[in-house]
C-alpha cells in the first residue's frame, strides 16, 4: 500500500503520520530525512543534494526524484510506505509516477486532511516552546500552569516566527496555490480519500483507517 498524506500547515499531516506507522505497519518516508539520511551517507545523490543545500539553493525535482526512487527498493518499503512532503505540484506528481511505476508501485491512496484556514491559524498561533528545555505548549489546547511558564523548568514561553499570523496566511496561500490542485489531480485518478482532520487526533486516525479499508 502506498499512501501520500496532503495537508495544510497545521493540519496534522505529522501527527497522523506517526500513528499510521503502527497502524499500516509500512515506514514514513519524509524527503527531507531521505537528503538529510543521504548528505550524511555521502552517496552520489547526497553529495549532489549538498552541493545545493550549501548554497541555500532548492534541490533540484530529479533529485529528489533519484532518492526517492532508490529508497522505495529497500526492503522495508516492500509492503508499501507512506510519503510525506512529496509531491508538492502536478508536475512532481506526473514525475514521481514515472518514478513509482519504474519500481514497480502505484500511488494507492491519497489522505487530503481536510482543515478550515480559522482553525488552521488558532493552532498554529498559539504554539509556544519553552525556550530552555523546547518542550511544546498550546495556550489554548495544551496550557500551561502558568501562563507564559514552562512546567518542566519555568523557562519562558516564546512564539516561533513562522507561527505568527502573517507569516502563517502567507504558507496557506502557498499551499493553496501550488499543492491544493494535487486533489483535482489525484480526484481525478480515484484515489483521493478526503478526512476532516477536525477532533482528537485519535478519531482523525480512525477515519483515515475506515478510508483506507473502504
Amino acid at each position: 500500500m502506498v499512501v501520500l498524506l496532503l495537508g495544510a500547515p497545521g493540519s496534522g499531516k505529522g501527527t497522523q503520520a506517526k500513528f499510521l506507522i503502527d497502524v499500516l505497519g509500512i515506514p514514513q518516508l519524509s524527503t527531507g530525512d531521505m537528503l538529510r539520511a543521504a548528505v550524511k551517507a555521502e552517496t552520489k545523490l547526497g553529495q549532489e543534494a549538498a552541493s545545493f543545500m550549501k548554497k541555500g539553493a532548492l534541490v533540484p525535482d530529479a533529485l529528489v526524484l533519484g532518492l526517492i526512487g532508490e529508497r522505495v527498493t529497500q526492503a522495508d518499503c516492500k509492503a508499501g510506505f507512506i510519503l510525506d512532503g512529496f509531491p508538492r505540484n502536478t508536475a512532481q506528481a506526473d514525475a514521481l509516477e514515472e518514478t513509482l511505476k519504474a519500481a514497480g508501485k502505484q500511488v494507492d491512496h491519497v489522505i487530503a486532511i481536510n482543515v478550515s484556514e480559522n482553525e488552521l491559524i488558532e493552532r498554529l498561533t498559539g504554539r509556544r516552546t519553552c525556550k530552555n528545555c523546547g518542550t511544546g505548549y498550546h495556550i489554548k489546547f495544551q496550557p500551561p500552569r502558568v501562563v507564559g511558564k514552562c512546567d518542566k523548568c519555568s523557562g519562558e514561553l516564546m512564539q516561533r516566527n513562522d507561527d505568527v499570523e502573517s507569516v502563517i496566511r502567507d504558507r496557506l496561500h502557498i499551499y493553496a496555490t501550488q499543492t491544493a490542485p494535487l486533489l483535482d489531480y489525484y480526484g481525478k485518478k480515484n484515489v483521493l480519500r478526503p478526512i476532516s482532520g477536525v477532533g482528537q487526533p485519535s478519531e482523525v486516525t480512525e477515519r483515515i483507517r475506515s478510508a483506507l479499508q473502504g
